[in-house]
């Protein structure tokens, strides 16, 4: 059997529901993608609520990974801007230059946070690494194949600042 994961929240402790799929053994999580400059807009009553870009969409989690990869068409239908550029290394060893979009906002569940993107190929998939993981502290739990809050801050993240 193979299995997918969907992220769904319940009060106090969040957690993934088991769903089948013909990956094996990836961890798929249901994100919302907003464009946090639309979001700006409208909170300073500059643009309406309809008019913030955002998406639904499901992410590979990618522990290898460090920073957010979304497709082009993903970055081009939320109006993210290119704001610099970065070599990547594949899993193959291959590198090649891509650029850098933002501001997203990146919601799993009930935690939140705003990031730049790499922007992937048209159609690619897209990947949530490690900086996001980190940041809504999360931890993926493989055995069971879902996200899950650390133990230490079932509610909201907590994050060591020193």
């Amino acid at each position: 059997m193979t299995l997918r994961v969907e992220y769904i929240s319940q009060p106090v402790v969040d957690h993934a529901r088991i769903i089948p799929s013909h990956d094996m053994g990836e961890v798929k999580v249901k994100v919302e993608l907003e464009n946090a400059v639309d979001r700006e807009l409208v909170l300073r009553g500059q643009l309406s609520e309809p008019d913030v870009r955002k998406i639904t969409t499901r992410l590979l989690v990618d522990s290898g990974a460090i920073r957010l990869v979304l497709p082009q068409d993903q970055v081009e239908a939320l109006g993210l801007r290119q704001i610099s550029k970065i070599v990547v290394r594949y899993a193959d060893e291959r590198k090649e230059e891509r650029p850098v979009a933002g501001v997203v906002t990146v919601k799993v569940g009930d935690r939140l946070t705003d990031v730049d993107c790499i922007v992937g190929p048209p159609n690619s998939e897209p990947l949530l690494g490690q900086e996001i993981l980190e940041v809504l502290d999360l931890l993926v739990d493989c055995p069971n194949q879902q996200l899950i809050p650390r133990p230490e801050s079932p509610l909201l993240p907590e994050l060591k600042v020193k």
